[in-house]
């Protein structure tokens, strides 16, 4: 099995655009060759991670279009799709075709079309995800956050002002995110008096709907310094599925494909949660960040709100998360947010992320499906 490297990434504006999904997923796709200096016919696989193109503007075959708008042919392109981890779920895909030798040069691009529909379109989209238990019962995404912010929150009394300073970190990391949708800080006041949506849990605490696009080019990591002298390598990948039906789950607290997707990462890599400088994780709302931090190793089980207490989270705390702004102040164009994660990822252990520079060899993206229904978590280590 080859190591595989990642070689060249981009990302597009994210918020609201008017291009389409077939132009948002070239822009990237162009940006990554560039960056890579790879000409579009070496490609050997393409894959495009999308949700919902269908549903979104009645687009399909969007692969096979962007192999033609990328002069691509005769690549082989696949389209994947596993809801809103699609990025991570590509990441892995990608990550298959180079490891297993079927590939030498394999290009990703995440896209998302949604804000030419109403809100109330692109939720009755989203929540098409849940089961159909669920559905007919009315319960959507934000219920579900709603429900089990207020179980943290009283479990492991936590403060309520605890996940109002998720969403404050994320902004102030979004400011210095050119590609983010939200460019603007704002304070816990504004956070906590903002609109209820699913009690406790107001409209700060929530990811707004994105279009935009990013990409990541990938070969094999001994090939790697033939295009360029500073790269990653993917030294541990995992993915796992946890209950469609939320309310089966023994602890809702727990999101077991987390769990499970990190410590197959873990082992892969030959690292454990203390070794991960930076992290990206899916912050689609405000809890999924102390959810995600405790699945991961990050902090003990009800004690995540204590470290974003502490600062330890910030970007200048001891191990940053979501320098990018996250989900929540960069966006969630559904199938490039995970992608988007490992284009963040990837920047930071290359030593290219700019203002929002950390100190990272060792990075690791989380992009999680639903309410945990299916995850995705991949470690990069630089290579400079």
């Amino acid at each position: 099995m080859s190591d595989v490297a990642v070689i060249g990434a981009s990302m597009t504006k994210f918020g609201q655009r008017d291009a389409w999904i077939q132009e948002l997923l070239a822009e990237a796709g162009e940006q990554c060759l560039d960056d890579a200096d790879v000409a579009p016919h070496e490609l050997e696989h393409l894959y495009v991670s999308n949700m919902a193109s269908g549903e979104f503007e009645g687009q399909t075959g969007v692969p096979n279009a962007l192999a033609h708008d990328l002069a691509a042919m005769p690549a082989y392109t696949q389209r994947v799709d596993q809801t809103s981890s699609s990025g991570g779920a590509g990441i892995y895909a990608a990550w298959q075709s180079i490891a297993s030798g079927a590939s030498e040069m394999t290009m990703l691009v995440g896209g998302e079309k949604m804000t030419h529909r109403t809100t109330g379109e692109a939720t009755d989209v989203i929540a098409s995800l849940t089961h159909p238990v669920e559905y007919k019962q009315g319960v959507t995404l934000p219920s579900f956050a709603g429900l089990t912010a207020r179980l943290y929150l009283d479990r492991f009394d936590a403060p309520r002002e605890s996940l109002g300073k998720v969403a404050v970190k994320n902004h102030k990391n979004g400011v210095r995110n050119p590609h983010a949708q939200f460019q603007k800080e704002v304070d816990l006041e504004t956070v906590l008096d903002s609109p209820i949506v699913a009690d406790p849990l107001r409209l700060y605490d929530f990811c707004p709907i994105t279009d935009g696009s990013a990409a990541l080019l990938f070969c094999p990591a001994e090939k790697a310094s033939q295009y360029t002298d500073e790269y990653a390598v993917i030294s541990g990948i995992g993915g796992a599925t946890d209950t469609h039906v939320v309310h089966e789950r023994a602890d809702p607290t727990t999101m077991g494909g987390v769990v499970e997707s990190s410590n197959q990462a873990y082992e892969m890599a030959g690292l454990d949660p203390d070794d991960v400088d930076v992290a990206e994780l899916h912050d689609m709302f405000t809890i999924l960040e102390f959810l995600q931090m405790e699945g991961l190793g990050f902090a003990p089980k009800g004690e995540a709100w204590k470290e974003m207490d502490k600062g330890t989270t910030g970007i200048d705390g001891d191990r940053p998360i979501n320098t990018s702004g996250g989900l929540k102040s960069k966006g969630h164009p559904l199938g490039a947010s995970g992608v988007a994660q490992g284009y963040e990822i990837y920047k930071q252990v290359v030593g290219e992320a700019g203002d929002r520079q950390v100190d990272a060899d060792v990075g690791l993206a989380c992009n999680v499906g639903g309410f945990g229904n299916c995850v995705t978590t991949a470690i990069m280590e630089g290579r400079r």
